[in-house]
């Protein structure tokens, strides 16, 4: 069927199109009839009595039905011309896009981030990467994966940087496995080789074995679910990560310690962090003993500890640690003897206990003569004069002390400190969260 717009001379030009519909509009109007008769005054009339000038009802009925007709077919035929306007449209709107596109992509010719080395370019990218904090799913809207869909060039830079690609968060998901497969193996595969740092979500074992077992031997860093620790885990994830250096785990209860502990006493002597996120569960003396080996090897342990005696083992245990973060939870008073660890540079102390005495017997135990920062936060008063007596008795070089919690410092006892170490920055956020 052909409609006004297809009868228009396709050689017009649009501007000479809105022209003449701005002209047809200007002279256009619409002249609603009189369609008054005395019937319309008595709706209640009995009209089989009454007849207006000779003329009946059944008349003027055929007469507004022609009436009504021709109305119709000049909505119609409106309408043909308002969807051929809105097809006008679309397509000028196309033509708007496409010079817009030419004009932008010519402009980058021109534009000095087009004319950058490459080696500046790449040092850009890497500032484009999300927080290395965080793992999050792989996005078309975030590097480095918005970084290939801006040109060719930004494309061939980002796939050429194996740095760009060794961070990744792994999602098994039953939906579309095969998609997210090639998705994953096309990711890891841009690393080349270089040390890897992967998040995982949940876990399938045949699946991932199938997904990791090319890049095994590049997995430095891993971040687990404690569910992923089910069925084949410890054995895919630990005795096969031979270059592992880094391993968190989140969800650990009690019960799924002496399981995780077979894996943990098995990890290479590669490793150096060994951290429990949600810092939950509570750790004694025996289910630390039972993750030996591993802990001679590490320098940074983050974990919740239950006893006074146990936080001295695990010190013990770990000779090489240089990073501690503790959530403390002491509800006894147990005699301590004298611990000094010549390597700790970092301590953070989340104390839950309402009790100071324990943690005060636990700071008069310790010597820690290579100390530089201290962040202690408990939502109860600090042992201030404890804590005094360990900096004093470790004659460390201590550079920033950090409380938080409901911890509070008076003016006297911030004098105190810095009379101790002169160059010592003390801190007092209150704002700030638990580790």
């Amino acid at each position: 069927m052909q409609t006004v717009y297809s009868k228009l001379n396709v050689s017009e030009s649009v501007s000479d199109i809105i022209g003449a519909l701005q002209n047809i509009l200007a002279r256009s109007q619409v002249i609603i009839p009189d369609l008054e008769t005395p019937y319309s005054r008595f709706p209640n009339t009995d009209h089989s009595t009454v007849e207006l000038e000779g003329q009946s009802i059944i008349n003027i009925i055929a007469e507004r039905q022609q009436q009504l007709d021709t109305v119709l077919r000049e909505v119609s035929g409106l309408e043909a011309v308002m969807d051929g306007v809105k097809n006008l449209h679309l397509k000028v709107v196309e033509k708007k896009d496409k010079i817009t596109q030419s004009m932008n992509l010519h402009k980058g010719f021109i534009s000095a981030l087009w004319r950058l080395p490459t080696e500046v370019l790449s040092q850009i990218f890497h500032l484009c990467l999300p927080e290395t904090k965080s793992f999050l799913p792989p996005s078309t809207r975030k590097a480095p994966m918005l970084l290939t869909g801006i040109c060719r060039r930004w494309r061939e830079v980002a796939v050429d940087m194996p740095s760009l690609w060794c961070r990744l968060y792994v999602e098994v998901d039953d939906r579309d496995w095969q998609r997210a497969a090639f998705f994953y193996d096309l990711w890891l595969k841009r690393s080349r080789g270089c040390p890897l740092s992967l998040a995982l979500g949940r876990y399938h074992s045949t699946k991932l074995r199938n997904l990791l077992q090319p890049y095994i031997t590049h997995i430095t860093s891993l971040i687990v679910p404690i569910r992923s620790f089910q069925g084949e885990c410890p054995k895919l994830f630990i005795t096969d990560l031979p270059a592992l250096q880094e391993l968190a785990i989140l969800g650990m209860t009690t019960p799924d310690i002496p399981t995780i502990a077979q894996s943990i006493s098995r990890l290479p002597s590669t490793m150096r962090s060994l951290k429990v996120i949600d810092m939950r569960p509570f750790f004694d003396i025996d289910s630390l003993s039972s993750f030996s080996p591993v802990w001679a090897h590490l320098a940074d342990v983050q974990i919740a500890i239950y006893h006074p005696n146990a936080v001295l083992h695990l010190l013990q245990l770990c000779p090489n640690l240089s990073s501690l973060t503790l959530r403390l939870a002491f509800d006894q008073i147990e005699p301590l003897k004298s611990f000094t660890h010549t390597e700790i540079q970092s301590l953070h102390i989340h104390y839950d206990a309402l009790l100071t005495r324990p943690l005060s017997g636990l700071l008069n135990a310790l010597s820690l003569p290579k100390l530089r920062a201290l962040e202690a936060r408990r939502n109860a008063p600090w042992p201030h004069e404890d804590m005094k007596s360990l900096l004093a008795r470790s004659k460390c070089a201590l550079e920033t002390l950090m409380f938080g919690g409901r911890v509070t410092m008076t003016d006297a006892q911030r004098a105190e400190y810095v009379a101790l170490i002169p160059s010592l920055t003390v801190v007092v956020d209150h704002s700030s969260k638990y580790f």
